[in-house]
């Protein structure tokens, strides 16, 4: 149990390292291959900082044990909303400026259904797949298409995440420690966490669900605490959005399409779809009220989001007894 700790903690550190270098090695080459400023970073805001899990998941998947992968999936999506903007707001109450963000979560609860709808009779063909994955690409190209709709003060924001150094060794340098940081992290976790879980009674799709997206997510909420004491709300809540839709349809999604089950599809836990999402259904529908009314996340709302992400982990905890 001990050496499943280290391992763990270890892997955990790595990924952090790793998600960081890919998400500046990615800024820098982009921009230096022509992208704006502005389209790299809003990329990178919504996108980059699921790198880490995709890691993970792809390693769990490789490893064969996929439940532990749809886990960290969606129990990512719960930790996002409930732990990593409750976490934020709490901390600094957030004005959210970012337009687009009200259309993308309509996109999030709409995929959420979608995923729940195909998956209701336990399985993922590649079809449905290769469908969430064109699902993720109109996504981006929406984002993209209302970016220069977006305020200067948001455009500045986004600007100034993405500001880095272009040049191209040092950038591919940072790729490739990305991508070794990346890939022994992914093995720890996922080498450790199902003894980890193991150990405390769970089973691999429940050790994904808390050990490793609640683990996986910890330096991301210390980022977004950080970010909202500086007053940067739109990138909180762009990564909380942005980061569920990439984990719901690209992560779900891929391990639907290049899984390695023999069948062809991917099969799903029946408490997976009766419950994990619908639970990550419900901490979606929770932010309607705040994206659709004054664009504030006030510390009240943010204890209602921190409470219920405790609610969710305490539920899961009793279920497994």
């Amino acid at each position: 149990m001990l050496e499943s700790t280290g391992l763990f903690l270890l892997g955990l550190l790595l990924l952090a390292l790793g998600g960081d270098s890919i998400v500046k090695g990615a800024s820098g080459l982009a921009q230096r291959l022509g992208a704006s400023p502005f389209v790299a970073g809003l990329l990178l805001v919504a996108f980059g900082t699921s790198l880490p899990e995709l890691a993970v998941n792809a390693r769990a998947v490789w490893a064969g044990v996929p439940d532990l992968a749809l886990g960290n999936a969606v129990g990512s999506n719960v930790v996002n909303v409930g732990l990593t903007l409750g976490a934020a707001a709490l901390a600094a109450p957030l004005v959210v400026r970012w337009r687009a963000l009200s259309p993308l979560l309509v996109m999030l609860i709409v995929a959420t259904v979608g995923v729940i709808a195909l998956g209701w009779d336990g399985t993922l063909s590649r079809l449905d797949g290769f469908v969430l994955l064109a699902a993720f690409v109109a996504v981006l190209a929406f984002a993209l298409s209302r970016s220069g709709r977006e305020q200067p003060e948001v455009r500045a924001a986004i600007d100034g995440y993405a500001q880095t150094q272009t040049g191209l060794g040092l950038n591919l340098v940072r790729f490739a420690i990305a991508i070794a940081l990346l890939y022994f992290g992914a093995r720890f976790v996922v080498g450790s966490a199902p003894a980890w879980g193991t150990a405390l009674g769970m089973e691999p799709l429940l050790a994904g669900l808390l050990v490793v997206a609640i683990g996986t997510a910890l330096p991301e909420v210390a980022a977004a605490v950080a970010a909202a004491r500086r007053g940067q709300g739109d990138m909180v809540a762009g990564h909380v959005i942005g980061s569920s839709l990439f984990n719901l349809l690209v992560i779900v999604g891929g391990m639907a399409v290049f899984g390695r089950s023999g069948a062809g599809e991917l099969a799903l836990p029946a408490s997976f779809v009766r419950f994990e999402l619908p639970a990550a259904l419900a901490f979606a529908l929770m932010l309607v009220p705040v994206l659709r009314g004054d664009f504030h996340v006030s510390r009240r709302e943010g204890g209602i989001l921190m409470t219920a992400f405790v609610a969710w982990v305490a539920f899961e905890l009793f279920l497994m007894r």
